[in-house]
């Protein structure tokens, strides 16, 4: 590919840039996060994460040298470094988050969720970019991280549910668990007692007023 300078090479170093510098920022979230995380199965998705998300930075670094060389080192170190540094800053309000260990664990699976989709869109737009300007390469490399992400925001989308409910049961006595719907059942019970009572009183004076009449016209 030819690295002349052009607006298709400015771009698309552009996005992956942009791209690259998210990843790093992760990386250093990601690893923040595992060590609050104490549910085995959600710590060991993160690790997992963690690994896939360093492998994601070194395939765009690589794609980035492959489109433009002579500014790829310098920018790739400059936008990680910031990259890093912002995420470490964040670290530690991370982990004062939370009334609970679960409450903090749900907190850190809600800000993946979202920075999951922040990248899915991240990727959708490389790869619409780099088909657009018939960069086969870097097309098929943002699918494939992209697959990647989608993966994980869908294990974050069923444990988000799982966190909330251990939250619940952590924080909340027992005694006020769906209270809420209790509350309404008795109401409902309430009105419908009184109800009843309403229908068999007009039911009884009905009764006597026709015994009334009766006895009127014999």
């Amino acid at each position: 590919m030819a690295d002349d300078g052009s607006a298709r090479e400015a771009k698309l170093t552009q996005y992956l840039l942009e791209a690259h510098g998210k990843e790093k920022e992760l990386e250093v979230a990601l690893e923040a996060h595992i060590g609050m995380t104490t549910r085995a199965p959600y710590k060991k998705r993160l690790k997992e994460h963690l690994k896939e998300t360093r492998q994601h930075s070194r395939l765009l670094e690589k794609q980035i040298k492959k489109v433009n060389s002579k500014t790829a080192a310098n920018l790739t170190k400059a936008t990680s470094q910031a990259n890093k540094l912002i995420a470490t800053a964040k670290g530690p309000l991370h982990s004062i988050r939370g009334n609970s260990e679960n409450e903090k664990m749900l907190k850190n699976a809600k800000t993946e969720y979202f920075n999951e989709h922040e990248e899915i869109a991240t990727y959708t737009a490389i790869e619409a970019l780099a088909t657009e300007l018939g960069d086969k390469d870097t097309a098929k490399m943002a699918k494939q991280i992209r697959r990647d992400e989608e993966r994980m925001a869908g294990f974050l989308e069923k444990q988000i549910p799982i966190l909330t409910r251990q939250m619940v049961k952590e924080e909340i006595p027992a005694s006020e668990r769906k209270s809420g719907s209790n509350g309404s059942s008795r109401r409902s019970a309430g009105k419908s007692s009184k109800s009843s009572r309403k229908k068999s009183t007009s039911s009884s004076r009905k009764s006597s007023g026709k015994k009334g009449r009766a006895k009127s016209a014999a």
